[in-house]
């Protein structure tokens, strides 16, 4: 699963489930930040279950469905295309423009390059 592709909705539910670990149609429904219609709710998980993206367990008379991909997976897929889409694969240029756009100051830029120094140093060591 290199390629992660998740919709705004799907993104949604992939979050709820993200944060609580689980749920029921209901349970994901109450959660979303956008209200949508029951069978809304359980089509999009039917469709993340069908892309791998999901398994459930049966749950008295209700499904509870268990996110499969890690946050970290998709913030990682999602990145990646859009460095690829709008950055020409630099990561310097989508800085640059945080910084630009003042998303980013220099106290972060600083915190930034230590985790980049400290990064780099424990794969040296490994």
């Amino acid at each position: 699963m290199d390629e992660l592709t998740l919709g705004e909705r799907e993104l949604d539910i992939m979050a709820v489930l993200w944060e609580t670990g689980a749920g029921t149609v209901g349970e994901v429904r109450e959660r979303l930040p956008v209200p949508l219609a029951y069978t809304t709710v359980l089509t999009i998980l039917r469709n993340l279950e069908a892309k791998g993206y999901l398994s459930h367990t049966v749950d008295g008379r209700a499904h509870r469905y268990r996110p499969r991909i890690a946050q970290r997976a998709a913030q990682r897929s999602a990145l990646k295309r859009m460095l690829s889409r709008f950055f020409s694969g630099s990561p310097e240029l989508l800085l640059a423009r945080l910084v630009a756009d003042g998303n980013v100051d220099a106290q972060a830029l600083r915190e930034m390059a230590e985790r980049v120094a400290r990064g780099k140093h424990s794969r040296r060591t490994r």
